[in-house]
């Protein structure tokens, strides 16, 4: 019986392409379980470029968790941290971090330092800045419905976003 199989084996081995279609499969599944192992989910940042101010989009892989909230706390420190080119600004001030995060009923809220509503050098203005924080978090998770940004516990620019988003952000085919 050991022998039949290792006759087989070596049959089926002896061939180049039955050699290469194995490996093929053994690279793949052991890509699969790293990627699986890993949890990692690539989001997407917008910052721009401090020269002419044209949109730069980078790719990032992030730790995904099983936690929503965590996942968009993530995002949004991610961005607070800035760019990886150095061709590109941050969108707020270097030192700018997430006082307190929030994520219920489809709808974030997240308090920045009040070192948010200062402008950086780049020439952007807040407002600027918080709609492309906005549109990140909107574009990158599908599930939210609405974003509610504070800077210093003071709620910023919800008229304006109200006029630029004014239904709830319906990021599914169709809505419910």
């Amino acid at each position: 019986m050991i022998n039949k199989g290792l006759s087989f084996l070596a049959a089926f081995f002896s061939k180049k392409i039955n050699r290469r279609l194995f490996y093929l499969a053994v690279i793949s599944l052991f890509a699969l379980g790293e990627f699986l192992y890993l949890g990692l989910v690539r989001r997407t940042l917008v910052f721009y470029s401090t020269m002419e101010g044209i949109t730069v989009v980078e790719d990032r892989m992030l730790r995904r968790s099983y936690s929503r909230e965590t996942d968009i706390r993530r995002y949004i420190e991610e961005v607070l941290l800035g760019p990886v080119s150095p061709d590109s600004a941050p969108l707020f001030p270097r030192d700018t971090r997430l006082n307190s995060f929030m994520y219920r009923d489809g709808v974030v809220y997240a308090d920045l330092t009040e070192l948010a509503a200062l402008p950086i050098p780049a020439g952007r203005d807040v407002f600027q800045s918080l709609l492309t924080l906005n549109e990140g978090i909107r574009r990158n998770f599908s599930f939210i419905k609405n974003v509610r940004l504070f800077i210093g516990g003071n709620e910023v620019f919800f008229n304006e976003f109200y006029r630029i988003f004014p239904n709830f952000a319906d990021n599914s085919s169709a809505a419910p």
